[in-house]
């Protein structure tokens, strides 16, 4: 089974706002903080959402590594729905009983017209479960977004948080995901 790391995209221009569908790009601080997390660090191949904001630094550290790149759909971030573009903020606002709900509940209560929790699961998943199959001796950075991310970790950790949303993914955050080699089901739970 491959050696898998996952990244998080770095600061982007649409700070704050829930943008899974969304395309917005790295700040000139979202290109630090990502080039400071994998600083050292070496892979033989490189795997990324198909945001801008995950795909142009995928690309770049690719090409700085001379190693494959590939972009796959699997791992962009979920969609939000009505709540696209939206900040907390702003749902305080507009719907305050909605917003606390979701991040209470996230899978019973999410956003309204937004890609089910189950849907995301299932299609990261699909993605994780192709990449760990592969060669054992090939290290591969996954560049996505801080859902997918949780989705993984709650899939594949038994002592993650029962509570998918408190499980902590700032920017750029880079994980080793050698204790967690191994498929996952991809039914929803």
């Amino acid at each position: 089974m491959s050696q898998l790391f996952l990244l998080r995209h770095g600061s982007t221009s649409a700070p704050g706002r829930f943008c899974g569908s969304t395309d917005s790009v790295l700040t000139r601080e979202g290109w630090r903080q990502m080039w400071a997390a994998v600083a050292g660090h070496v892979w033989h191949r490189v795997v990324s959402s198909t945001a801008r904001r995950c795909a142009d630094f995928g690309a770049c550290c690719a090409r700085r590594l001379n190693v494959p790149f590939n972009e796959d759909a699997r791992l962009r971030e979920m969609h939000f729905g009505d709540w696209e573009g939206c900040s907390p903020a702003e749902l305080m606002q507009s719907a305050p009983e909605a917003l606390q709900r979701f991040w209470q509940e996230p899978v019973r209560h999410p956003p309204p017209r937004a890609e089910p929790l189950a849907a995301v699961r299932m299609r990261v998943l699909s993605a994780w479960n192709e990449l760990v199959a592969g060669d054992p001796a090939q290290r591969i950075l996954v560049v996505t977004h801080g859902g997918p991310m949780r989705v993984l970790r709650f899939a594949l950790d038994p002592r993650a948080s029962e509570r998918l949303l408190d499980i902590a993914v700032p920017y750029a955050t880079l994980w080793d995901m050698s204790g967690f080699l191994r498929t996952a089901e991809a039914s929803a739970h």
